[in-house]
């Protein structure tokens, strides 16, 4: 079947994905800024773009994360979880090819 009409898909809306994908991993306290999940269901998930940076080149995205993590919990392990949820996130829902996560833990929560 042939497209008649191209789909565009706002950078806000892939940073949204990646922000709640990444909340969605046990050990993640929040995303840069403070916001845990529970803020972010007062604040609208719009907020979450704060802590996501992208990098689009037509259907390719690399994503640079900036996250706090709970005190107790393994950082390469939440990484690797929060690198691959975002992953299939955003490729499930966009169609787009992610090339690469970048995690940065920007601090430890207690």
């Amino acid at each position: 079947m042939e497209n008649i009409a191209e789909v565009k898909i706002a950078d806000d809306v892939i940073a949204v994905i990646a922000g709640l994908a990444a909340t969605e991993i046990k050990g993640v306290d929040s995303i840069s800024g403070n916001l845990t999940h529970e803020q972010i269901a007062k604040l609208g998930a719009r907020s979450l773009s704060r802590g996501v940076s992208l990098d689009i080149h037509e259907k390719e995205v690399s994503v640079t994360l900036s996250m706090n993590i709970k005190y107790g919990c393994s950082a390469k392990e939440i990484s690797k979880k929060v690198q691959d949820r975002v992953k299939n996130a955003i490729e499930s829902m966009t169609g787009f090819t992610v090339t690469s996560v970048h995690i940065n833990i920007a601090g430890m929560e207690s």
